[in-house]
């Protein structure tokens, strides 16, 4: 047992070696921010008011930097507006602008070190900035809540809205991003979770490269040259995004295996039938399709889904609609699983030149196709019949683009004739066995 004086003197000590109370300190100028940041002390918080405060900014210490509306931090157009080099830092409420435009310095509106483990940057308004948020590195990172907008010129002169390279669990959440190169890029990394982002007039809304055991989920791609560029990357998570009106694909996936792809949405608008023989036309002929100013600025993208050398991927309850293809399969794509997707109004369901038979069903449920004229005697949900998208009229089109001349001929039509009439006669391609007769929307089967 402790006598009095003791534990006295033992109290008095703990109490003089705990580390003092974090202060909320509030420079009056640029010269106090200064002063503030090279003096701060972990756990503290620099809260700076309405107007425009210089950097570049470094935070070299685990604090809070946070902004009362209309505080606004101007880089001036030389190097990161903002850098951080500590860990568990918070940066929020802040308006972010004038990063450098150097891509070899990787220029960023904020820009996360390796030692930035555990940053958090939220609710802030980043413009005209290089890379709006740049995660370099920073293990556990969060990016939620920001509005970026990035700027206009070259593709090959911009930066991306939020970059990700080599931080392991960080996650990229609730953002609105728009302009710039690529909405969100990530290279080099894993078990990353992007969710619920806004992306729109970017090259691509999500760009994955050599990424894997991530999640993209719930995100909306609208009015980008592409919506979600999935490569080299492995046992993803894709569920719940759509891509609205995005010009050239939905989803591409090259080199990404073994993952689960469901709940997913491609939507085009539907364009008259004159502009979509154009595009098929043009896709056939590899020329540029027409622009999409001339059919009343009507987006069919040319793919819904564009599927490269990728492999056991599983694609379940997905919606791809009004697109010049629906789903387009080459380089040796294998493995690969599809059932329960809904096919609406593309002007080629599948496209697959290949002699391999592929079955598109699981389980003994398959996919709804717009254009399937079945019938379902039983009303079990199911066409009594199988149905295949492409025939070898198609795969003839495919290969050699100036037989189109030819689609009305005496011959054509024979020949499509006598395969419906002799199965066997068809090459090897897409079959499914048990097409669903309603969209899942619709009707969901148990």
């Amino acid at each position: 047992m402790l006598r009095p004086a003791l534990g006295l003197g033992l109290a008095l000590a703990l109490l003089l070696s705990s580390p003092l109370a974090a202060d909320r300190l509030r420079p009056a100028d640029d010269a106090g921010l200064a002063q503030a940041l090279a003096n701060a002390r972990p756990g503290d918080e620099i809260l700076l008011g309405a107007g425009r405060w210089r950097g570049p900014l470094l935070i070299a210490t685990p604090l809070t930097l946070r902004g009362e509306p209309g505080a606004v931090v101007d880089g001036a157009g030389q190097g990161h507006v903002i850098a951080v080099d500590a860990p568990d830092v918070r940066i929020t409420g802040l308006g972010v602008t004038g990063s450098g435009s150097d891509l070899d310095r990787m220029d960023s509106g904020i820009f996360l070190t390796k030692r930035a483990t555990g940053a958090r940057v939220d609710g802030n308004v980043l413009t005209d900035n290089l890379h709006g948020i740049r995660i370099q590195g920073a293990r556990d990172a969060l990016v939620s809540g920001n509005r970026i907008t990035g700027r206009l010129g070259r593709q090959s002169e911009l930066g991306n809205g939020v970059s990700v390279w080599n931080a392991p669990g960080a996650a990229v959440e609730d953002n609105e991003i728009a302009q710039g190169r690529d909405g969100i890029f990530v290279s080099v990394s894993k078990k990353n979770a992007f969710r619920n982002n806004r992306i729109h007039d970017t090259r691509f809304a999500i760009h994955y490269m050599n990424t894997s055991d991530s999640e993209v989920s719930g995100n909306v791609s609208r009015d980008n040259a592409m919506g979600y560029a999935i490569m080299f990357s492995d046992r993803l998570t894709v569920t719940g995004n759509s891509s609205e009106n995005d010009r050239d694909y939905g989803f591409l996936f090259n080199s990404a295996n073994r993952s689960v792809l469901s709940g997913n949405r491609v939507i085009g608008r539907p364009a008259p039938e004159s502009r979509w023989r154009d595009m098929g036309q043009s896709l056939e002929a590899g020329v540029p399709a027409p622009d999409p100013a001339s059919a009343g600025n009507r987006i069919a993208p040319e793919k819904c889904v564009f599927i490269y050398n990728a492999n056991k991927n599983r694609f379940t309850g997905n919606h791809f609609e009004g697109c010049a293809i629906g789903i387009h399969f080459t380089a040796g794509a294998e493995g690969n699983l599809m059932s329960r997707n809904d096919f609406v109004q593309n002007r080629v369901q599948v496209k697959y030149v290949g002699t391999r038979y592929l079955e598109w069903s699981l389980d003994g449920v398959g996919n709804y196709w717009s254009d399937n004229a079945a019938f379902d005697l039983n009303g079990d949900g199911l066409a009594d019949s199988a149905y295949r998208p492409n025939d070898m009229v198609d795969k003839v089109m495919w290969t050699a683009p100036q037989a189109r001349m030819l689609l009305t001929s005496p011959a054509v039509q024979i020949l499509r004739f006598a395969q419906s009439r002799f199965p066997a006669l068809l090459p090897g391609g897409v079959t499914d066995s048990h097409p669903l007769m309603f969209q899942n929307s619709e009707r969901p089967l148990p």
